[in-house]
């Protein structure tokens, strides 16, 4: 009797062989309690600075609460108890603010260091860092970074005294000024001239600070790219505008919108220790403003006022900045 024989069923010529084999595709999404399991340890790494954030910056905004309020702290044992005691008011403090002129100096004099910084400070560490990336040796580039950023450790009174020897009545040019014939100069102490004198004084003590961060977005470019461009006859101008200050750009823009975020937020330490030379007119931005006013006056339940008006425009600012910086084809500080 004859065997039959029997063949295998044939493959399905509409399948492809990679396709056949490929296994079925997982899900993307981990759980939430996987991911916590496995990146434990980053999280604990990150829990202090955490705790930190939580008591010194959200648990202190309980006390907005006071800008609605005939704030007075000396009518109970603690704060708390001061705050349910303390009458109502609603608006007022913000009434009252919209009719202040010495809040709307406040606001012209904050407006116009900021203006001043962002066009003078902000392009110094850009430059700065191309400058220093610039240097062939490592060595001599190292030194030169730590030249650059070491007066970021000092304090703003060390600075200010610095300046001070330097440009102040008994400084140094006017007594070589002096002694040549000249009339001498005090820069420490004209008030048309103090807002060009706070920004100095910034790129002195934190250009170098942002130098780093610019030559860390230099490091990473492939040298492939220099190599290229060097074969195509391209200078160092062409390189510095078609490779340098490209990578440059989204670092540029996260801190373009950080730095509107603190549009009303300038030097309040350091503006504070020079005030008394150049008098209110001339140095009192909302930062002072609201130390003499909540502080030094005891009008605690304005001061907070200024503050939530102040932290609502600072959030629409960077939203806005955040906003144009996806407009011009960057990240930002999120993504959209």
């Amino acid at each position: 009797m004859a065997q039959s024989t029997v063949r295998p069923p044939a493959a399905r010529r509409d399948v492809a062989p990679a396709e056949a084999a490929a296994p079925p595709r997982a899900s993307s999404r981990v759980p939430l309690r996987h991911r916590l399991r496995r990146d434990r340890v980053l999280l604990l790494m990150v829990l202090p600075a955490l705790l930190l954030l939580l008591v010194f910056h959200y648990v202190p905004l309980i006390g907005n609460v006071v800008a609605f309020q005939d704030y007075d702290p000396y009518i109970a044992d603690n704060a708390f108890q001061a705050m349910s005691q303390s009458p109502w008011i609603g608006f007022e403090h913000f009434r009252h603010m919209a009719e202040d002129r010495l809040f709307w100096q406040a606001v012209r004099n904050t407006l116009a260091i900021f203006a001043i910084q962002l066009a003078l400070f902000f392009p110094v560490p850009v430059l700065l860092a191309l400058f220093v990336h610039s240097f062939a040796r490592p060595r001599v580039r190292a030194v030169a970074q730590a030249v650059l950023y070491l007066p970021h450790f000092f304090s703003w009174v060390l600075v200010i005294t610095v300046f001070q020897q330097m440009f102040g009545g008994a400084g140094l040019i006017a007594q070589v000024l002096r002694d040549h014939g000249h009339e001498g100069f005090d820069l420490m102490t004209d008030p048309g001239l103090f807002k060009f004198l706070i920004t100095f004084e910034l790129i002195w003590k934190d250009a170098g600070w942002g130098v780093i961060v610019f030559l860390a977005a230099l490091a990473a470019v492939s040298p492939d790219l220099y190599e290229a461009a060097a074969m195509d006859g391209a200078g160092r101008w062409r390189r510095i505008w078609h490779i340098q200050l490209p990578a440059l750009r989204p670092v540029v823009a996260l801190l373009l919108v950080l730095q509107v975020g603190n549009a009303l937020t300038v030097g309040f330490e350091q503006i504070l220790l020079q005030r008394t030379a150049v008098g209110p007119t001339a140095s009192e931005v909302l930062d002072t403003y609201v130390w003499n006013t909540g502080l030094d006056n005891g009008n605690f339940g304005y001061g907070a006022a200024i503050g939530i008006v102040k932290g609502v425009f600072g959030l629409l600012m960077v939203l806005g900045a955040n906003k144009a910086a996806h407009l011009m084809g960057e990240q930002g500080v999120y993504k959209r």
